[in-house]
Formats: structure tokens, sequence, C-alpha cells
């Protein structure tokens, strides 16, 4: 669970911000929504694989690109 402890002196636009950045490093909000919908074991197959082709087809164009 992310907190933050706002200091003394410190602004609540600062500690919100900070707040923000910690929730995002932890990767609350992304496995909330992991979590939200049912996939099916098959549809979990199928995007698990896209998500790897989609991370390939990247790193190649980066080693094409470190070619040049």
């Amino acid at each position: 669970m992310a907190f933050v402890v706002v200091e003394e002196g410190e602004s609540l636009e600062s500690a919100l911000k900070r707040f923000k950045r910690k929730v995002q490093q932890e990767a609350i909000i992304k496995e909330i929504k992991k979590h939200s919908v049912y996939l099916k074991p098959g549809e979990r197959r199928r995007l698990k694989e896209a998500q790897a082709r989609k991370r390939m087809r990247r790193r190649l164009k980066r080693e094409r690109e470190m070619e040049y």
C-alpha cells in the first residue's frame, strides 16, 4: 500500500505529486485494472502472445536503429 508522509512546511500539491509517483512506481493502478475484468484462459494466452510480439518488434526496431 502506497502512502506518503507530509513533511512540515511541505505543500499539499508536492505531497500529492509524490503520492502519485509512488502509486505509479508500485503499479497499483495497473494491477487493479488487470484484476477488474475476468479473462478466459484462451483470451489471456492470446493477449500475452500479442504483448510478446509487440516487445519483440520494439526490440528489433531498436537494434536496427543502433546499427545505423
